[in-house]
């Protein structure tokens, strides 16, 4: 593994698939011109409206994600994580799932969300994620790439829950995935404390694509992509506006911070 740059997106994705498309490959691209090697979108990329919108063109919604990240990953030669899009299932629900696939367009690896964001906020909004979708049973993967380093997967709400991180750790993980679409009202008070935390605590990199603005009705989401390194600095920030975080990935970097840090060795609870 030699140093490269990696990329996290960030998006305002509306319920119009094909526009959502089109707003990530400009950033994809725009990503790429600038030398990224590994590039993520946010979790909802490629949808982000209604729920009952979203089950009624779950099937379509889903097979378009995939083409789109098969195809995005061959002609930029890059490997993408799609952060999140709705899978059908027999249920009538849908797993929000996150795709990693590699420059010739394979998949590396897949995760369906397992927390699910039911939650009534202050500000007045309520969600209820499990109303359409259905939790993922199994923890996250880890994909060990030679080029990149061990990736680890996990989708927004994710950030809330230490374990699933330290599991990702102890599986290896170097760099760590949380693709978002963070309320605004969390957002301010949480998202990057959020991201340090599991960052330093885990000595890895963390990448965090995330969606921003006003999606549709009161749906705004908070912004601030980033990505932040293994002892809790931020090495990128997209700010509030569409656009790319792009910061350089150094396994040179990753070893000083676990060799003079080294906490993860000096667990006593396990």
């Amino acid at each position: 593994m030699k140093p490269y740059l990696a990329a996290a997106i960030q998006m305002t994705s509306l319920p119009d698939v094909e526009k959502n498309l089109v707003q990530a490959e400009e950033l994809i691209e725009l990503a790429v011109r600038q030398g990224a090697e590994l590039v993520g979108l946010p979790e909802n990329f490629s949808f982000l409206g209604e729920e009952k919108q979203k089950i009624a063109q779950s099937e379509a919604i889903a097979t378009k994600s995939e083409k789109f990240l098969r195809t995005m990953a061959q002609r930029f030669q890059v490997t993408i994580l799609g952060g999140g899009f709705p899978v059908p299932v027999d249920t009538g629900k849908v797993y929000n799932t996150a795709l990693l696939i590699d420059p010739s367009g394979e998949e590396l690896a897949c995760y369906q969300k397992v927390h699910l964001f039911d939650v009534n906020l202050p500000d007045g909004n309520t969600y209820r994620e499990s109303s359409t979708v259905m939790a993922g049973m199994r923890l996250p993967p880890v994909y060990p790439s030679k080029h990149l380093g061990s990736l680890g997967l996990s989708v927004c709400y994710d950030v809330r829950f230490p374990e699933l991180y330290r599991h990702l750790a102890q599986m290896g993980a170097d760099i760590l995935f949380v693709p978002a679409a963070f309320t605004a009202y969390t957002g301010k008070d949480h998202w990057q404390i959020l991201l340090q935390a599991r960052a330093i605590e885990n000595t890895c990199y963390v990448i965090a694509p995330a969606q921003t603005g006003q999606h549709y009705a009161l749906r705004h989401t908070h912004g601030h992509a980033m990505i932040i390194d293994p002892w809790g600095v931020i090495l990128a920030d997209a700010g509030d506006t569409p656009g790319v975080a792009i910061a350089e990935i150094n396994p040179s970097r990753l070893e000083q911070i676990r060799r003079q840090m080294p906490s993860l060795q000096h667990r006593v609870f396990i």
